[in-house]
């Protein structure tokens, strides 16, 4: 059951997410123009859930939400373009999408981040409200979420060794949470890398993401 929720609820996110690459319009040979904007490689991506609030009016047509506390993530979501095997297998596992870094993004460019306005709970660890980064450590027998309070840099500098570009700088001593993952298998290949919240109600649900025929799930609950 997990997995089929899971698989409706990623591919409603890919499906609503996809953005359509642009092509730059050519610049005239005597009079050069700016090019039309090109999307980046891979575009900016967020998901969003609300917990703790109410709907008023249940009768009414009317109805409106009000009172949620917002938990969001936002992230680069890298596309496929044709590659297969996207994170590989053996010995070489993960090394693709890690490019040499020593844990994931959860995506491509900037560090991953998740914004709550309600203190959570993943793998045991109790985080209050606020603003972290995720990686995640791969390994082909399963994925563990780690969750950081370290610095990042919102543009790049390579001067700057004590912030995270993606995961590049990382250190393990800004470790607040490390949760193991369930593994999934998509039933479809998923063209984009997606992040989506699963199984929600107001104490809690999952975190889910995929990327071609590889899914991770990891549960999180809403704390006092």
């Amino acid at each position: 059951m997990l997995r089929r929720q899971w698989l409706a609820g990623i591919l409603a996110l890919a499906a609503a997410g996809a953005l359509a690459q642009t092509t730059p319009s050519p610049a005239p040979a005597a009079s050069p123009a700016p090019s039309a904007p090109r999307r980046p490689s891979s575009p900016a991506g967020s998901a969003a859930t609300q917990v703790g609030g109410k709907w008023s009016n249940p009768e009414s047509e009317e109805k409106r939400y009000s009172g949620g506390k917002w938990i969001e993530i936002t992230y680069s979501r890298p596309i496929l373009r044709g590659r297969s095997n996207i994170f590989g297998k053996g010995a070489d596992y993960g090394k693709t999408v890690l490019a040499g870094a020593p844990v994931w993004r959860l995506g491509a460019n900037q560090t991953t981040r998740l914004k709550t306005e309600v203190p959570l709970e993943i793998g045991g660890k109790k985080l209050p409200a606020g603003e972290y980064s995720l990686f995640a450590d791969l390994k082909e027998a399963g994925w563990t979420l780690i969750v950081s309070t370290q610095p990042y840099q919102e543009k790049y500098d390579a001067n700057d060794k004590v912030k995270t570009w993606g995961s590049f700088g990382y250190d393990p001593k800004f470790d607040v949470a490390r949760a193991p993952m369930k593994m999934v298998t998509p039933a479809v290949s998923i063209d984009q890398f997606t992040i989506g919240f699963v199984n929600m109600t107001d104490t809690g649900g999952a975190i889910g993401m995929g990327w071609e025929k590889t899914g991770a799930v990891v549960p999180f609950t809403v704390t006092p």
